[in-house]
This record gives structure tokens, sequence and C-alpha cells, in this order.
């Protein structure tokens, strides 16, 4: 296996001493940095099973159908496993520009634009997709407690203009997959991370601060909270607690629903929907604007 160049968490620490001593504040290190075969990523998924991190890399823009995106698989350690999983154009697989992810029952679903591709979660090998008719930015997936997948569309152009599709939709698998909406409606403001608890969908949006919460029937559900900065991206819950990624702010927010959020980690570029290591207690951050992806340890 090909090893990366990593940041280690005892070069940050004695980084940050030797500043300590010199009266200078030391910039946080992340734990590992992957940067080799890593283009324009756009989401990490830690899956629990293998231990592993699996990279969307678009390859390009977010909206061209161009067949080049792929999906890498890493190891935590910073070594590759595969440089590509899944690749567009490859063994009959159809990839343009792949998005969020979540695997189910070995399945390995992903958002590609205004579809969704199902990919086996071992061999990366094609096993159907499903169309969201009328969507134009299929960006984030998540599994519910239904056994559904839930997938939201962003309702963005190439020019992150908004084209009023925004929405979520509630994909039933099966042999013959389908799909429906399960909200449409331009108060969604560009929804882009997912977040399904037993409960309630909880959405982050990306045209507006607010993190957004309904039934699994669709209702609202109390008051929307409201976020320091917008452009958001990823969530994840860790504990009780949400962590919810901004472009605005360059941050990840840390702060439970209703509360205040807080920024978590700072000084990260174009932070788009990272993933959460549940084994170490990282975040793994894709800087989309960057090339790399950073895994973080959150305290």
């Amino acid at each position: 296996m090909k090893r990366l160049v990593l940041s280690s968490c005892l070069v940050a620490a004695t980084v940050f001493a030797q500043a300590k001593d010199a009266g200078v504040a030391a910039k946080p290190t992340a734990a590992v940095t992957f940067k080799e075969g890593i283009a324009t990523p756009e989401s990490v998924l830690y899956d629990a099973e293998t231990d592993t991190y699996l990279v969307s890399n678009i390859n390009g823009a977010p909206l061209d159908k161009d067949n080049n995106g792929y999906i890498a698989e890493l190891n935590p350690d910073g070594s590759v496993v595969k440089a590509k999983l899944i690749e567009g154009g490859q063994n009959k697989v159809t990839l343009n520009a792949p998005k969020g992810s979540v695997i189910k029952d070995g399945v390995l679903y992903v958002a590609d634009i205004d579809t969704v591709r199902l990919f086996d979660r071992k061999t990366g090998a094609p096993k159907g997709e499903v169309a969201l008719k009328g969507a134009t930015f299929a960006n984030d997936v998540a599994a519910g407690p239904d056994g559904k997948i839930y997938v939201s569309d962003s309702g963005l152009n190439p020019k992150f203009e908004s084209t009023g599709t925004d929405a979520i939709w509630v994909i039933t698998p099966g042999k013959k997959p389908t799909a429906k909406a399960f909200l449409k409606s331009k108060e969604l403001h560009g929804p882009n991370g997912l977040l399904v608890t037993k409960d309630a969908v909880h959405v982050v949006t990306f045209s507006a601060p607010e993190l957004q919460t309904y039934d699994l029937k669709g209702k609202k559900v109390g008051e929307f909270t409201k976020l320091p900065n917008g452009g958001l991206d990823g969530i994840v819950m860790v504990g009780d607690e949400l962590l919810i990624s901004s472009w605005a702010a360059k941050a990840i927010y840390r702060g439970k629903r209703g509360g205040e959020f807080k920024e978590a980690f700072t000084e990260l570029e174009a932070p788009a929907d990272f993933g959460f290591d549940t084994k170490r207690n990282r975040v793994l951050v894709p800087r989309f604007q960057g090339n790399t992806v950073e895994a973080w340890e959150l305290k």
C-alpha cells in the first residue's frame, strides 16, 4: 500500500509546545492529511465495518456530466486501500460528480446531480440507479430508521443560483427502488446536509444559516435553529451534540438543536460534507477547493 504524507498528533504536539515556549500561538494541525489522489473531494463516509474512509471525488465541476467522478477508499493511517474503488467510465460505471453517500445492507448509495447511483460496497460493481425527476443538485444521502434512503436536492445551477427545485427525496429500496418527494419547498433554502434520527429528519441549508427539523411525515418540528453563519454543508451527531460545517465561516460549529452553536474547528477553507470516525473520535473534513481531506481530533 502506498503511503501518504501524514501530519501526526505527535508532531502537532511538539510544534504547539515549541510555539508556546516562544510565546507564539500555534495553529492547530490535523491528525492526518490525505492529499495524493484527491480531486475536488465533496464527501467523506466512515465505514465502521471495514474501518476505512470512502471519499467522493467530483474531479471537476459539481454539475458536469463528464463521467469522471470516483470513490477512493483510504485507511485511517493515511495509506490507500484502493485509489479508485468506483470510477466513472470504467467497468460499466456511470459516475459524474459524486457527493454524499451512505451504506445500507451492503449497498453504497451515492448522490450524483439528478440521480442516486447504487454500488456493491465490497466490489464497487454498479447495482442500478434511481432518478430524481426534476432534481438539479442532488447533494447529501442519509439512511433512516425506517429502512428508507433520504436525499437532499439543494436546488442550484452551475453558478450556484437557485433553480427552485429545493427538496428532500425519499427512496424505498428493493429490487426496483423507487423515489418520491418527501418535502419540496423553497423554504428549504438549499437543503444540503442530512441527518435522520429515529423520529426526525434534520437538514442544514446552504442558502441560509439554518438547522431545520421535520418529523418522518414531513411536518415541521419546532422553530428553525439559527447558526452564526451560512453556507452550511455537513452535519453529524456526536452524543447529544451536532457538528455542522459552514463555508461562510470556514469552520465547523458544535452545539445542540435550539441552542447556541460555537466554532469547534476554524480556518477550514471550503469544508464540505464531512464524516466522523467513531473509533478514533475524528472529524473527517473534505476540503472541496483544496484537494485534500483532513482528519481532526474531536476533544
